[in-house]
C-alpha cells in the first residue's frame, strides 16, 4: 500500500501526515491518516471524520476508536483512518473551509482549483485508490439533531449490505448529491456508507456510542476484526422521509424528539410568539418516526422542525 509517496507493508501501522495547505500565518496544515495493517490480505476499509468541521461527533467516534486501539492487531485487511478532514473549519468552528465553500459538494476536487476542491483532492487522489469500502461520520447541521442513522444509496447493494452489518437504529435510503465524498467514492467503485448522529458543535454520548458499536459491528461483518456481539436493537429502514415545517415565526418549544414513533395528529410541540399572547401546535401530518429535529429555541416560518421518516414498504 502506498499513501502520499509513502509505503505501508503488511503487519505495519503508521500515521502519514499529508500536506492541505497553509494558514495565513503561515502555519501548515496537514491530513492526519492512521494506517493499520494486518499481515493477511483482506478488506481495506477507509473511515472518516470532519468533512465538516464543527461536526464534532464524527470526529470524536474516530478519535476513540484510534484511542481504544480498535485498529490495531486486526485479523485481517486493513484499516484507513482520518480523524479529522477538515482542518480549516475545525479550527473556525466552521462546517465550510474559510472562503464558505463546502468539501462536501467539492468532490472528486482539484488541486489547483479552491480550498475546499484542494482538500478534497486529498482524498480522491491519496488515499481512495487504496480502499475497498467507506464509511464517513456526519452529524446534523447547525441546531439540528440526528438521530442515530447510517445513509446508504438503494441502488448501490453492496452499500446495502455494508448499512445492514452497521446496524444502526435506523437505516435511510438516500440517494447520491451531487459532487458529495459519498458520490465520488462510488464513481470510483467504493461503496459509501454515511452515519450521521447528534448536532454539530456538540459531543452527544448516544450518537458517538452507536457510531462506536457500529463501527465495530463493520469491522466485524466485514472480517476485519473477529465477530463482534451485536447490541440487540431493531435496526429499521426508512425508504423516504418529509420535514414538518414552523407555520409562524416564534420560540419553539418540542414535546416530541428524534428517535420517537409518531401518529398522525398528535402533537409534537408548540410556537409561541414572544409576548405571550399566540401559540401555535405543531402537529404530525403522518404515521412515522421522527430521525431529527430542530433544537433553535426561536424559528422563523417555513423552518424546518421534524424530519419525519417512512418505514420501507408501507
Amino acid at each position: 500500500m502506498i499513501i502520499d509517496n509513502q509505503s505501508i507493508a503488511p503487519g505495519e501501522d503508521m500515521v502519514i501526515k499529508i500536506p492541505a495547505g497553509r494558514l495565513p500565518s503561515d502555519t501548515r496544515i496537514q491530513v492526519y491518516v492512521h494506517v493499520y495493517r494486518s499481515e493477511k490480505p483482506g478488506p481495506i476499509l477507509f473511515v472518516q471524520g470532519g468533512v465538516h468541521g464543527d461536526e464534532i461527533n464524527g470526529i470524536e467516534i474516530v478519535r476513540r476508536a484510534i484511542e481504544n486501539n480498535l485498529f490495531k492487531n486486526i485479523d485481517c485487511g486493513s484499516v484507513i483512518a482520518v480523524p479529522l478532514l477538515n482542518i480549516f473549519g475545525f479550527i473556525n468552528f466552521s462546517r465550510d473551509v474559510p472562503d464558505g465553500k463546502d468539501v462536501n459538494r467539492s468532490f472528486p476536487g482539484n488541486l489547483s482549483g479552491s480550498l475546499a476542491s484542494r482538500v478534497a483532492r486529498v482524498l480522491t487522489k491519496k488515499i481512495l485508490p487504496n480502499v475497498d469500502v467507506a464509511l464517513d461520520c456526519h452529524t446534523g447541521g447547525s441546531s439540528r439533531y440526528n438521530f442515530p442513522q447510517i445513509r446508504y444509496n438503494k441502488n448501490d447493494k453492496k452499500a446495502e449490505i455494508l448499512a445492514q452489518m452497521f446496524n444502526a437504529p435506523f437505516a435511510v435510503e438516500k440517494p447520491y448529491i451531487a459532487h458529495s465524498f459519498r458520490k465520488s467514492a462510488n464513481e470510483m467503485g467504493i461503496p459509501a456508507i454515511v452515519f450521521e448522529g447528534g448536532e454539530s458543535v456538540r459531543l452527544d454520548g448516544l450518537a458517538i456510542d452507536h457510531g462506536l458499536r457500529g463501527l465495530q459491528n463493520l469491522m466485524a461483518g466485514l472480517g476485519i476484526i473477529s465477530e463482534n456481539k451485536k447490541r440487540e436493537i431493531d435496526s429499521l429502514t426508512i425508504s423516504n422521509t418529509s420535514w414538518i415545517r414552523a407555520s409562524q415565526s416564534g420560540i419553539f418549544i418540542w414535546s416530541k424528539s428524534s428517535g420517537n414513533k409518531i401518529y398522525k395528529g398528535e402533537p409534537l410541540g408548540e410556537i409561541k410568539d414572544p409576548f405571550g399572547t399566540k401559540s401555535v401546535k405543531v402537529l404530525s401530518k403522518h404515521n412515522g418516526y421522527i430521525i431529527g429535529h430542530n433544537n433553535a429555541s426561536v424559528v422563523n416560518q417555513g423552518d424546518a422542525l421534524f424530519h419525519v421518516g417512512f418505514l420501507k414498504n408501507q
